[in-house]
Order: structure tokens, then C-alpha cells, then sequence
């Protein structure tokens, strides 16, 4: 019999449930036991649901295949047969995925969650376990509001923005304000989920829209940023983004063109590239199977990073930076890419996960 903990993914059948899935098969710490999703899915095998519409070129693994759907509604279907759930849940509004996952933190479930609905909820953290670990303590609060014992919910941020936020904070953390920084995204298909995009609107063209995403995108920084007070995460206020977002014909990979302004203390771009080569983020000790080794990876070559080359680096848990020049605008510009679908979706959650448990949040 396993000793590894059992968990259940609310969405199982969506594009972030199948990599949620494919990328905890043979995980030291979790295993799949519960899968979860539309009623229409409910009753049904997860391979009779999915075969059609596997996405990760790869076989369903056998451990899931066989596992019978269940409807993500009833939340006492979970009880039982998993001690935590991953959210990839997408309903019609905000207001529904809010509330169903309120009900199964109130059921006891820890909620990690990939939806956005809850991502400005001042109680809940929305981790990026390098930068922000400690807004974790807030889950205690968030406990306490809503009268829960062992259930909670806790986020990851935007997919997009975690090509740069961690290379911005090690810059902050070395004792650099930043002040203003300009971003220009260009994403990967897959963050459309599936079926996505048409085919005719993006083979030989780029989309300048994706709707919210330059809101998510010029203000999450500043909740992830924020401080730990009273109980709630205060935003950061010292931080001015501008942001240009689009849709690009690229399966895997977002990539961002940063430029960034600093206060009066400036670094060189020779600083910047050590403080970027040096930096780890978290703790060694924690030992979590999905932190990179080094978050962030610097490519010297002139025409590097590119999404097919440098998007897999480290379990595709690492962002890669290059092209770091000066600015004529600001003070310096850079390209950064990371893996939407792994550390910008269910491998992000996975590690936020991982910190939970090292800090016995999930038992």
C-alpha cells in the first residue's frame, strides 16, 4: 500500500487537469486517487473522457486511466479518497469557481489552486514559493475567518508573469528599487487551454489580445510583492508595470521583452548577472521535488532564450534570461522565458503544493 499522500484534480479533463496528472505520475510525495469534473464527464472512466483529447503526446498514465470521473459539484464525493485537491477547475464565472472551492476548504480539503478567482482575495496567498513563501502564514487567518479546521485555499499567480517576477526579485532582494518596467509578452498557444485558439487565427499571425491579461499582468506583481499584516497581504505600491500581451503560434513557452527602471541605486550589468547566477530562492533544506536547482538560468548567446531550445530547463521549473543590455529609455532590458504549461500552470502548482507540506500546511 502507498504511503504517498492522495490527492484529487477538480478539472481533471482540461488541458492544466491532464498536465496536473501526467506530471504527478511517479511523484515522491502525491498520488492521484480522485479525479473530478463536469457532470457530463461524471460516471465515466477518465480514459473514455480523455483519449480523444490527450494532449501531451504521451500515453494517459495507467494509475488515472481507469479511475472513475466524478462530478466536481458534489463535493462529498471527494471525502475520503483524497486528502487535497488541485484546482484547474473553469466554470462560467469567478463567483461559481470562489464558491466551490470555499466548499471544499470547508469540507477540510486544502485547495491548490490554479484558477484566478480567488488570486485577490486578501487572505489567500498567491505563491511563487522563491519570492513569496512566507505569505503562507495567512492561511491561518483565512482559517480562522471562515471557521475551518484543516481546509484552506491557496493560489498560483498569472502564467505570464512568471518568466520575469523571480529575476525582478532577485534584483530587489540584492537592494535594488525597482521603480517602473515595461513588458511585451508573446505566448504560447497552450495558454488558451484547448481547444484554444482556431488554427486560421494564428498560423502566419500574432494576436495583440488576450482578454484580461495585461489587468492580471500589471497588477498581481504587486500582491506577490506585498507584505504579510494583521492577518492579510498588503500590496506593493513602490511598482509601475506597463503591459503589451499577445498570442503567438508557439505550442509551449512564453517568452517577455522586460525593460526595467531603478531608483538611484543602479547595478551593472555585470552585478545583475551575478546576482542572477547566485540566486536560489529557497532553502536547500526543504528538498522539494519540483524546485529547480537554479531558478534562473542565463543564456549567453545573442539569440537566446527561444521557447523550443530553453523551455524544458530544470523540469521546465526554471526561467531562462537573456539579452541583458542597457536601456535608452530605462535602465536595462532583458528577454525571459518560462513554461507556461509547467511552471506557469500545474507544475507551479505542484511546488506550491511542496511548500505546504514542508511547512505542514498539507499532512
Amino acid at each position: 500500500m502507498s504511503n504517498k499522500i492522495p490527492v484529487g484534480i477538480l478539472g481533471a479533463t482540461g488541458a492544466v487537469g491532464q498536465n496536473y496528472i501526467y506530471l504527478l505520475q511517479n511523484h515522491p510525495w502525491f498520488e492521484v486517487t480522485y479525479v473530478a469534473a463536469s457532470p457530463r464527464s461524471a460516471g465515466k472512466t477518465y480514459r473514455e473522457v480523455v483519449a480523444s483529447k490527450w494532449l501531451l503526446g504521451a500515453n494517459i498514465p495507467e494509475a488515472v486511466a481507469n479511475l472513475v470521473i466524478e462530478d466536481a459539484n458534489i463535493v462529498e464525493k471527494a471525502k475520503g479518497r483524497c486528502r487535497f485537491v488541485f484546482s484547474a477547475l473553469e466554470l462560467d464565472s469567478k463567483d461559481e469557481i470562489k464558491a466551490l472551492e470555499n466548499a471544499y476548504a470547508a469540507m477540510g480539503f486544502p485547495v491548490v489552486s490554479n484558477a484566478s478567482a480567488h488570486r485577490w482575495t486578501d487572505n489567500v496567498p498567491m505563491l511563487i514559493p522563491e519570492i513569496n513563501a512566507d505569505h503562507i502564514s495567512v492561511i491561518d487567518s483565512q482559517k480562522k475567518a471562515h471557521g475551518w479546521d484543516t481546509g484552506f485555499v491557496a493560489v498560483k499567480p498569472n502564467c505570464s508573469i512568471q518568466s520575469y517576477m523571480i529575476p525582478v526579485w532577485a534584483l530587489m532582494q540584492a537592494g535594488y528599487e525597482v521603480k517602473r518596467m515595461f513588458v511585451s509578452t508573446m505566448q504560447a498557444v497552450s495558454g488558451a487551454g484547448y481547444p484554444g485558439v482556431p488554427s486560421l487565427d494564428m498560423i502566419d499571425n500574432i494576436v495583440p489580445f488576450i482578454g484580461g491579461e495585461e489587468e492580471k499582468t500589471e497588477k498581481e506583481p504587486s500582491k506577490i510583492f506585498g507584505k504579510v499584516e494583521g492577518g492579510k497581504i498588503v500590496p506593493f505600491t513602490g511598482l509601475k508595470v506597463s503591459a503589451h500581451c499577445n498570442r503567438v503560434p508557439v505550442i509551449n513557452g512564453h517568452t517577455a521583452c522586460i525593460s526595467l527602471e531603478f531608483g538611484d541605486k543602479k547595478p551593472s550589468l555585470e552585478e545583475i548577472d551575478r546576482i542572477w547566477k547566485s540566486f536560489r530562492g529557497l532553502p536547500q533544506e526543504l528538498d522539494l521535488p519540483f524546485a529547480p536547482v537554479n531558478p534562473i538560468i542565463v543564456r549567453p548567446e545573442a539569440n537566446r532564450p527561444q521557447p523550443r531550445r530553453d523551455r524544458d530547463e530544470d523540469k521546465g521549473m526554471a526561467v531562462s534570461i537573456g539579452r541583458l543590455r542597457t536601456c535608452e529609455l530605462f535602465d536595462i532590458r532583458f528577454v525571459a522565458l518560462s513554461h507556461n504549461t509547467v511552471r506557469g500552470a500545474a507544475g507551479g502548482g505542484i511546488l506550491n503544493a511542496e511548500l505546504l507540506k514542508a511547512k505542514g500546511y498539507i499532512q
